[in-house]
């Protein structure tokens, strides 16, 4: 998921207010007090891809805040890929930042070490049109919500409409076995497809686990505790997996980073993969014959019937080791207020999918209509680890990549039966069975 392209504009004021008028959330930030000024408030944050998304904070955002408040906020950026690391930091010292920004379970995994939001959650759903049921997912620990759901990095499919065509697909396929068929065909045109099975943060578990839910199977059912990964859903998924890897893709996706299948597919050496909107959006910009015949598309059907997609969300929280409690929650209050967002959504475009309600038919999502399926793949995404709920054993399933490389050793040549017995053991162990 890297190279992203810098964003368009942002919102109007027309927009802005369009969306405030869902709701307001009232007069939430007062002026500042007569006296010394208030200490600044540092907001800790993953660069963007989207240039354009951390230059609209540091332009707009946050000098608005300060001349509403006389509070500064320091919008401190980190490499991506390192928040993690700091964040990490930041618990041990208990000092460095306030407002932090999350990736994928971490309300969860620090959850002692954050405040509880469930207040500033309820005020924005209300006023905005309601959240995604799958922005709870991973910010609702025990019944609290330790972070302010902000917007889903949507991970899809990006094709070349005009190979596809080729080939007899006037559309994307609708099933898992269409899309076999198209890379059969593809790849013997020259085209195959470029899917990773490396052990990168996104592009490998945006199409394995989709993958793995079509078809029905999961590593854990829904109790948390009963580990489920030897099952027929699975052996039938393991053995397709095998057949459309060495008949659609190329091998050296078993190495592949994230960066890999973006410059793959920018050079033209693949014809579909899995990935974030940035390909098309680096293709417009950087290489716009491609940009022209590259399209977006839903995760296909399984056996199932029905299509998943992975839910990569970001999300805010409050340290509980934060310099100022209350200054730092009445400014995610005022930041997830209409006024704020919306500015803000438009910045990246349609880059982060909104989990709130109100901006289903945001100005962004009409700039560029092929964006559309990122919005409409919410109502079908999940955290890795689905349908079990949230929890360290499950976060460490993904940490050590034990699905990721139970299906990397059967599309590398490893039967079906000896490498799901050796995934079933791992998850077993790690879930305390063994």
């Amino acid at each position: 998921m890297t190279n992203r392209r810098t964003a368009g504009a942002a919102a109007s004021r027309r927009d802005v207010l369009r969306i405030a008028a869902v709701g307001t959330l009232g007069s939430l930030v007062g002026a500042p007090s007569a006296g010394a000024a208030p200490k600044p408030l540092t907001f800790l944050h993953d660069s963007s891809f989207i240039r354009d998304f951390d230059a609209y904070f540091k332009k707009e955002l946050g000098p608005r805040y300060e001349k509403e408040t006389g509070t500064r906020i320091d919008y401190e950026l980190t490499s991506v890929g390192t928040l993690q690391t700091r964040v990490s930091a930041v618990l041990e010292t208990g000092s460095g930042a306030d407002v932090v920004l999350n990736g994928f379970n971490w309300p969860f995994l620090y959850d002692q070490k954050y405040v509880d939001v469930s207040d500033i959650a309820e005020e924005v759903g209300k006023a905005q049109g309601g959240w995604y049921d799958v922005a709870k997912e991973a910010v609702v620990v025990n019944g609290k919500w330790k972070a302010i759901p902000f917007g889903n990095i949507g991970q899809l499919m990006n094709y070349r409409i005009d190979w596809f065509h080729e080939v007899g697909f006037d559309k994307f396929p609708e099933t898992w076995d269409e899309l076999l068929e198209a890379g059969i065909k593809l790849k013997a045109k020259g085209h195959p497809f470029g899917f990773e099975l490396g052990h990168g943060f996104g592009d490998n578990h945006g199409w394995v686990y989709p993958l793995m839910w079509s078809y029905g199977a999961h590593e854990v059912d829904p109790d948390g505790k009963t580990v489920v990964v030897d099952s027929d859903e699975m052996a039938r998924c393991v053995d397709f997996a095998r057949n459309f890897f060495q008949k659609t893709t190329l091998e050296d996706c078993l190495g592949w980073n994230d960066a890999s299948n973006n410059k793959a597919y920018l050079s033209q050496q693949i014809s579909c993969t899995n990935n974030a909107e940035s390909i098309l959006w680096v293709a417009k910009r950087d290489f716009p014959e491609i940009g022209k015949v590259t399209g977006q598309a839903l995760n296909p059907k399984g056996p199932t019937g029905k299509r998943f997609h992975i839910l990569n969300p970001w999300s805010h929280s409050v340290f509980t080791g934060a310099s100022d409690i209350e200054a730092a929650r009445k400014f995610l209050r005022w930041l997830n207020q209409p006024e704020q967002l919306a500015g803000w959504f438009a910045s990246a475009d349609s880059y982060y999918a909104p989990f709130l309600h109100a901006y289903d038919n945001a100005k962004f999502w009409t700039v560029e209509p092929r964006n559309l399926p990122f919005r409409d793949s919410m109502e079908s995404s999940h955290l890795p680890g689905w349908p079990a709920p949230v929890s360290r054993p499950q976060a460490e399933v993904i940490a050590k990549y034990v699905i990721i490389d139970m299906f990397a050793k059967a599309c590398s040549g490893g039967a079906t039966k000896d490498v799901i017995k050796t995934a079933q053991a791992q998850v077993k162990q790690i879930y305390g069975q063994a």
